[in-house]
């Protein structure tokens, strides 16, 4: 466009700033920046102040196309090239090490991290289920997993059997809302919700499943990745076959196939039967719980897994041995129902499996206790409070409960973080984000400005900014983007993420980069009333180019 390809020649006799060639601007009624030696570019710069057009066509040509230009071609070398490192603890609530005495964890993606062909068994098995024991179509043996189909935190609203990733706000992503294997039209989306916002009463509930006339169900956990595109392809098939059905069903049937693979123990048996292909191996777990024990720590798991299956694990990852590491260990806790319930008592699990019915006075180290409650486990371990620090993977299962109702402090694994940190690193990325960051504020500057050619510029810039955002989404994920933001807001999981989780990182091994008297800080993140737009250093360099 001529306005933002036009290129400054020299400076008028008169010591103004002009521009070659025909402009297409007319006069404004109000001047881009005031520019009156008494006030200073400077402070023109940062706060737009209306003024009688008093300047020439050619400064107010020069301001508007030099600030677009000088901008996108400056900024990108004031921008910090330090990388992120994947191996860092980012906290959401001071905390230090020094404070805590007691470590628990989860086991599956905590301790146990597993390989890619999880995901794909699981899709297998479920999908093979509904064929034998709900009748489904024999032809749906032809779709197989898609790894990099769904991202973790996405939404399912069961009656429509849309698929999309909300945000902070309840408002949804466009161009994240797929029906089947296949994106919905945002027309479509806003006439379906009469916008884009949706209502808390049909949001999912505290724990994100669609229960007690919630109508949406929230996916937080890693396993939930095959089931989401298990979802999505019976859906498909039904769509290419035009077979009428009905969604609500549909989705109770492949939500009781993913338990079936759980709770009937498939997946378990067929990760202890081949467990090198399954499970990565765990030297750094291993590494962490015995830093830990060294240091005289107290160390707890707490899983909803059985027994046999964490101990194949565990032996694998720790060795035969792994049990003298824990003070206590209990398996199928039945999170997060572990974490309310007052009534179910312990029971010891003996070394092959069976179940005693010795009254529990007392959690005692190397013995397997199942089922429970935190209450009665507090009662017996008189572990309380901010000493405790637990691991999960799981936002709502894993930690909600614990930071609302017990004060113990949280740590969320997030094993996508490396990935994500890894695009974020990138040239492409950070050249992205800078521009368009920068243009979002020309934006917000040049808007004040009401005459018609100034409002011809923004229209311009605002087409150029929505071009540019769905790139910020595909770097990272072609159907549904980052885990962590929709476009420019968090996403809901990211706001449960900094609610519950007072620190997250990719794996518990990144505890190994710091020693336990370490204190997490949180960024000051500035609040909206706090900060200019731009940092302080971005503008001045650019103040004083424009000037």
């Amino acid at each position: 466009p001529a306005v933002v390809s036009a290129q400054t020649q020299g400076v008028s006799a008169e010591g103004g700033c002009f521009l070659s060639g025909p402009s297409r601007l007319t006069p404004p009624v109000v001047q881009l920046l005031s520019v009156e030696t008494e006030i200073g570019c400077s402070a023109a710069w940062r706060r737009p102040t209306p003024v009688t057009a008093a300047r020439s066509q050619k400064v107010y040509d020069f301001l508007v196309i030099a600030s677009y230009n000088i901008t996108k071609t400056n900024l990108i070398p004031l921008i910090p090239t330090n990388s992120v490192d994947p191996n860092t603890i980012f906290a959401n609530n001071e905390m230090s090490l020094r404070d805590i005495e007691i470590y628990g964890f989860d086991y599956d993606y905590t301790l146990a991290f597993y390989s890619s062909h999880l995901h794909t068994l699981i899709f297998n098995i479920a999908r093979d289920i509904l064929i034998t024991n709900h009748r489904y179509p024999e032809d749906l043996r032809k779709y197989e997993y898609i790894p990099d189909f769904a991202v973790r935190g996405l939404h399912y609203d069961v009656q429509k059997a849309l698929l999309m990733k909300i945000d902070a706000f309840h408002y949804i992503q466009l161009g994240t809302v797929y029906r089947g294997l296949h994106p919905v039209r945002d027309e479509e989306v806003i006439a379906m919700y009469e916008g884009c916002h949706v209502p808390l009463e049909i949001m999912s509930d505290f724990y994100g499943k669609s229960s007690h006339g919630h109508t949406m169900k929230q996916f937080m956990d890693i396993f939930s990745l095959p089931e989401m595109t298990l979802l999505s392809c019976v859906n498909d098939f039904f769509m290419r076959h035009n077979i009428d059905y009905e969604p609500v069903h549909l989705y109770k049937d492949v939500k009781e196939a993913i338990r079936d693979v759980h709770v009937k123990g498939i997946m378990y048996r067929a990760v202890e039967a081949d467990i090198g292909k399954y499970i990565c191996y765990g030297e750094q777990s291993h590494a962490v719980l015995k830093k830990l024990s060294e240091h005289g720590k107290k160390m707890f798991l707490i899983t909803n897994s059985p027994f046999d299956f964490v101990d194949r694990g565990m032996s694998y990852i720790v060795g035969k041995d792994w049990r003298d590491l824990f003070d206590v260990v209990i398996v199928q806790a039945d999170k997060p129902s572990f974490f309310n319930d007052r009534r179910r008592p312990f029971r010891r699990v003996t070394d092959k499996g069976t179940l005693l019915w010795d009254r529990i006075h007392r959690l005692e180290k190397g013995q397997i206790y199942k089922q429970g409650n935190l209450y009665e486990f507090l009662r017996l371990t008189g572990w309380r409070g901010s000493k405790v620090l637990y691991f999960g993977d799981h936002i709502y299962s894993d930690l909600a409960d614990l930071t609302l109702k017990h004060g113990w402090r949280t740590g969320a694994i997030i094993p996508e973080l490396r990935k994500e940190i890894k695009i974020i690193n990138t040239k492409q990325y950070v050249h992205m984000m800078a521009w368009l960051q920068a243009l979002t504020g020309l934006i917000e500057q040049m808007q004040v400005h009401r005459d018609p050619a100034s409002q011809a510029v923004v229209e311009e810039w605002i087409r150029e900014r929505d071009a540019m955002r769905p790139q910020t989404k595909d770097i990272f994920n072609s159907q549904f983007g980052s885990l962590f933001r929709t476009y420019h807001n968090p996403t809901y999981f990211s706001r449960r993420l900094s609610r519950f989780a007072d620190i997250y990182m990719s794996s518990i091994s990144c505890l190994l980069n710091y020693n336990l008297q370490h204190t997490f800080f949180p960024r000051r993140t500035p609040l909206q009333h706090e900060s200019p737009f731009w940092p302080e250093h971005t503008l001045a360099v650019l103040e004083q180019q424009v000037c």
